[in-house]
């Protein structure tokens, strides 16, 4: 089976799609790996080790794709590389199907099986396949490392002959993966952490980590089958901001990771809440690439509002890209190990798994995966 890596485009990633430790252990497991030429510089990875790895390295990316029977990439292609994929192919990468209704028509047309490694199951099974996760561990620890190169003081308690320096007071709301992560690395730091979730049930996981769990009693939440936070109604959302407003107005550092899965991120810290908050306090917020949860947040740029810092970095993770892709290449290779066949040397689309059926998007020029099939968008 020929797999191809193709170089990634997209302006301002830094991460690749695959390692060569990775790719040398596709070539063991009987795959023909070909990349595209410079596919690893940004992560200072040479052609030549990817050649030693087994791979062949390719300069034509119009070869490449369209002798490929598998494409493994980290951003979603652009419509020029659907154009040349060979039908029958395999594609898997992050897709965001939800808002590339387009894209996924093409991949229909041209008889591709698209898989979007962002729609892999929150299961037991599939945690070694889990890029969302893995992303959004690099991402919460980033989003403590920017947050300390901001802020005035520094996180930890000192004892010193000038006198006592208190440590820096953190929150965090959302206490999914990259809020966990937030969360231990600010304790790791010295800070005195505050989070707050929508789902009590991550209470003991916040306290496990040393940190304190802010509880609203908001009646009926909870999360859903795949771990992620159910949308609140407004009345919910309300009595959850006048909550927050008081552990804003106490921190520090704010650090927001609130997102809902498919859907626009929703507006958590308003510009009330901002107004609130010390001069001098830094607001990062994780989920500008999906419309932000602070009001006012810029993707990719630092604003003052009131003296207070809101930082808006889209693709965090770029900012460690090597460890970023060590985890990437990992999630990617792994759910290509889970469903090669050793004997035949190829990878087996199987359509009756619960892992496939989760992330199979299109297969046999159709639209295979409920969720985005026309009959479900149009409701």
């Amino acid at each position: 089976m020929r797999i191809a890596i193709p170089k990634e485009t997209h302006k301002g990633e830094t991460r690749v799609p695959l390692i060569p430790d990775h790719a040398e252990k596709l070539v063991k497991m009987g795959a023909v790996v070909s990349i595209e030429s410079g596919l690893g510089l940004s992560c200072g990875f040479s052609d030549s080790e990817y050649k030693k790895a087994g791979a062949s390295v390719v300069k034509d990316k119009k070869k490449l794709l369209s002798n490929a029977d598998m494409v493994l990439r980290l951003r979603k292609p652009g419509p020029a590389d659907i154009a040349i994929l060979k039908k029958g192919s395999v594609h898997i990468s992050y897709l965001d199907p939800f808002n590339e209704a387009g894209l996924i028509k093409k991949f229909v047309s041209k008889g591709v099986s698209a898989i979007s490694i962002e729609m892999v199951p929150r299961t037991t099974r599939a945690q070694k396949l889990d890029a969302i996760s893995s992303q959004a561990n690099i991402a919460g620890y980033a989003s403590v490392i920017i947050a300390a190169e901001r802020i005035d003081k520094i996180f930890p308690m000192m004892m010193t002959p000038a006198g006592t320096i208190n440590p820096a007071k953190v929150f965090v709301i959302g206490a999914g993966v990259a809020g966990l992560q937030a969360i231990a690395t600010a304790k790791r730091l010295g800070a005195r952490v505050e989070a707050f979730d929508t789902r009590p049930v991550v209470e003991e996981q916040v306290q496990s980590l040393g940190a304190k769990f802010v509880k609203v009693d908001l009646g009926e939440t909870g999360q859903t089958k795949n771990g992620y936070a159910k949308a609140l109604t407004a009345k919910q959302i309300e009595k959850q901001r006048k909550v927050m407003a008081k552990h804003c107005a106490l921190a520090d550092v704010v650090i927001t990771t609130a997102q809902i899965f498919g859907r626009k991120a929703p507006l958590i810290v308003t510009k009330d809440m901002i107004k609130g908050m010390k001069p001098g306090s830094v607001i990062v917020d994780l989920a500008v690439e999906s419309g932000g949860n602070a009001a006012g947040v810029q993707p990719d740029k630092e604003i003052l509002i009131n003296g207070i810092k809101i930082v808006g970095i889209q693709n965090v993770p770029g900012l460690f890209a090597l460890d970023a892709s060590r985890m990437y290449s990992s999630n990617i290779v792994n759910l290509v190990e889970e469903f090669w066949d050793k004997e035949k040397k190829t990878f087996i689309l199987d359509t009756e798994d619960e892992i496939i059926i989760g992330c199979l998007i299109t297969h046999d020029k159709k639209i295979v995966n409920e969720r985005f099939k026309p009959s479900k968008r149009a409701k």
